[in-house]
């Protein structure tokens, strides 16, 4: 029995069948470790091997190639411009005091609001706010801009909130409106505007809110205000109003507005020295003198504003605080109702007092015809009575006379 084994064994030592038979099933134990799709090594380890069902199947890295090459294609799609926060849940980018001199280039597409206050922004180019169309809300306050052109607003149909508070302008150009046809809220304070434009060329449909506080403005025009249909909060205090013939359209409207239902702060007199701090609403309009007529060599211009030069060419070289103090203007305005709070109190009180007079004529009448009702019953009574005393002193006469007469006697 142990012969038979031990032939066996070294029949199988010297047969080279039974040497590969056994390398192959060594091998088939080793490759079974990578038969999830990786790569399998042979029983010699030089030559590598992958399975081809491997290949079919989709592949990872295909797919994060494409993924790159996707957002190569679309660079800035999402992203956030440097020194800014970006909340995607509220569509609301925060670059406020980073010192920043320009637009940030690359801002979302899917922004709504936009903060740039407190930076150094001196300048804006035109379609300044190209890549944010869906923009409603800019905040662009305590910047440098002194100049605002109409077209770095251009695209932005949806802005509703702009806010230019503690720059340095000095003019509104009348296109804005055309730029902006959607603005609600337009806060212009704290800048150094001397005039605003006449008119706007179109009306101004959706906004809302106006504000010019704390600037340098002598004048505002009836025609601008009346270009805002929809405004219901107009702020005008502390600018150094000149209340003059010139300031009689913006006191006709201002007392109109608040008689419609709408809210303004007061307008403070500077000049002339007689009015001196006293509101421009508080003043009488019987007390402004009428603005004289120019004359043809003097004309002014459409789009000049009162007190420019051409009306002062022919005065005398002096003093320019003199000049522009000049009670002189370009057309008398249309005469209006000075005030219509005025004008009610006016008609109820007539009519009270016309209430009255018909109601004390009403009682005279009724006095008067009841006091000739009365005379004329008195004096009916009285001439009955006179009659009647008439007729009794006649029958009593008669009686005398009957008295005295003998009685008849009869023939014998």
């Amino acid at each position: 029995m142990t012969e038979e084994i031990s032939e066996e064994r070294s029949q199988e030592a010297s047969s080279p069948t039974g040497l590969e038979s056994h390398k192959d099933k060594r091998g088939c134990d080793e490759e079974m470790v990578f038969m999830d799709g990786r790569q399998a090594e042979v029983a010699d380890g030089q030559n590598t091997l992958i399975d081809p069902e491997w290949l079919a199947l989709p592949s990872i890295s295909g797919v994060l190639l494409l993924f790159s090459s996707v957002s190569i294609l679309l660079p800035g799609v999402g992203s956030c411009p440097k020194k800014c926060l970006c909340h995607r849940p509220s569509k609301s980018v925060d670059c406020s005091g980073q010192g920043l001199s320009k637009i940030p280039p690359d801002l979302p597409p899917w922004t709504l609001t936009l903060l740039l206050q407190d930076n150094q922004i001196h300048w804006l180019p035109a379609i300044a706010f190209r890549s944010v169309p869906l923009l409603s809300t800019l905040n662009l306050s305590n910047n440098s801009l002194s100049n605002l052109a109409s077209e770095a607003f251009y695209g932005l149909r949806h802005l509703e909130v702009l806010n230019l508070t503690q720059n340095s302008l000095l003019s509104l150009e009348t296109s804005l409106a055309h730029a902006l046809p959607g603005l609600r809220q337009l806060d212009l304070s704290s800048n150094s505007l001397t005039l605003l434009p006449t008119s706007l060329g179109k009306p101004w449909e959706n906004l809302t809110v106006f504000a010019v506080q704390q600037n340098s403005l002598q004048h505002l025009e009836r025609t601008l205000l009346e270009a805002m249909p929809k405004v219901r909060l107009v702020l005008l205090k502390n600018n150094p109003w000149k209340c003059d013939c010139h300031l009689v359209g913006l006191k006709l409207w201002l007392e109109r507005f608040i008689f419609a239902g709408g809210v303004t702060d007061s307008a403070i007199c500077r000049l002339p020295e007689p009015w001196k701090g006293r509101d421009l609403l508080s003043i009488p309009h019987e007390l402004y003198q009428p603005c004289p007529l120019p004359s043809p060599q003097l004309a002014p211009s459409l789009g000049q504003q009162p007190g420019s030069a051409p009306q002062e060419a022919h005065k005398p070289s002096g003093n320019n605080s003199e000049q522009q103090d000049s009670p002189e203007c370009g057309t008398k305005p249309k005469p209006k109702p000075a005030n219509l709070r005025h004008a009610v109190a006016t008609v109820v009180i007539t009519g009270v007092v016309c209430g009255i007079v018909c109601l004390m004529m009403l009682a005279a009448a009724i006095y008067g015809c009841t006091y000739a009702a009365i005379t004329a019953q008195y004096h009916g009574r009285l001439l009955a009575s006179t009659r009647e005393s008439e007729k009794m002193g006649s029958k009593e006469p008669m009686d005398h006379s009957a008295a005295r007469e003998p009685p008849c006697q009869s023939p014998p």
